[in-house]
């Protein structure tokens, strides 16, 4: 049987019951995903499989293989090259890909235009933006979270403006699985990246140019003309918040422009969701301790 028949073949299990692996969607989670299971083995053998495809062939599989399928960019190079790709498959129009976009409040200008040019070159595809709740702009993010909040809680940050609006999108649009922009050549803890993975609540995240290297990314952008970030003109090779990216020189790492100077390689979406539920936790339990202290001084007083 060749790799694709095999690929078509051997599915998804639906059931949530008999299954001897965690990779199960929802029920431990804060908010109800699509029920979508894969076993440990299972997942082991699609990425096997899956390696020795061209990333055409691994979104085919995608669209034919997985419900409730969205991809999720910050139209870095990678994800506007797995756009392209999509468009020039005639896809019927239930089975388009959406994108999901997190407008941080705090990208460059550079990229809120390249969103604008990217709805004019592929008018079939949604684009689903997801901004931090109850603000608008940078202005009354600063108002209601206090300024440069990413230097003075790096943590809680990231949590306002990427990890909780892409956790609301995931549960309005019950989305079940992403296509992802992140390549091993990328490096840092992208280095050892599978074709799928799965995280803490059941999310499939499908990495399609797992493989490729961003010369490859380049090439496929000058040879189909797919808009890009103009900033990639100045030096720059991965490109997130303004205030968190700089250009990189000749010889460093993709990414060696986010978080300059410190030891932080994600941007939060892609980081463990324990990891944020325990800090907001020990937020919590920080904020009811001085609570009570400030209640305990006025009855001293009093």
């Amino acid at each position: 049987m060749s790799v694709r028949s095999s690929l078509s073949s051997d599915i998804y299990d639906m059931s949530m019951h008999g299954t001897e692996s965690g990779y199960a969607s929802g029920s431990g989670s804060e908010y109800s995903l699509p029920e979508l299971h894969l076993t440990k083995s299972h997942l082991a053998f699609l990425n096997r499989q899956l390696q020795q495809l061209e990333p055409q062939e691994i979104l085919q599989w995608c669209i034919t293989t997985i419900p409730n399928l969205f991809q999720t960019t910050a139209f870095g190079l990678t994800g506007l090259v797995t756009l392209d790709m999509l468009s020039k498959m005639k896809i019927p129009r239930p089975q388009m890909i959406d994108l999901i976009f997190l407008d941080t409040l705090h990208h460059f200008p550079e990229t809120l235009a390249l969103v604008d040019q990217v709805r004019s070159r592929y008018p079939l595809v949604n684009v689903h933006v997801y901004k931090p709740n109850d603000v608008e702009n940078a202005a009354q993010f600063a108002q209601k979270h206090g300024e440069r909040l990413w230097e003075t809680n790096d943590e809680l940050y990231d949590w306002i403006a990427k990890v909780e609006p892409a956790q609301r999108a995931y549960r309005e649009l019950q989305v079940a699985a992403v296509l992802t922009g992140r390549r091993r050549s990328q490096g840092g803890k992208r280095g050892e990246l599978n074709v799928i993975d799965v995280d803490e609540a059941g999310l499939i995240k499908v990495n399609p140019l797992a493989n490729w290297s961003f010369q490859q990314v380049q090439q496929y952008v000058k040879a189909n003309n797919v808009p890009y970030n103009k900033l990639l003109d100045r030096g720059y090779k991965s490109i997130g918040d303004s205030h968190s990216t700089q250009p990189i020189a000749a010889g460093e790492d993709e990414r060696a422009g986010r978080w300059k100077g410190q030891q932080k390689t994600e941007c939060g979406i892609h980081n463990p969701r324990s990891r944020y539920a325990q800090y907001l936790r020990e937020q919590e339990l920080k904020r009811q301790e001085e609570s009570l202290h400030k209640t305990l001084d006025m009855e001293a007083v009093c």
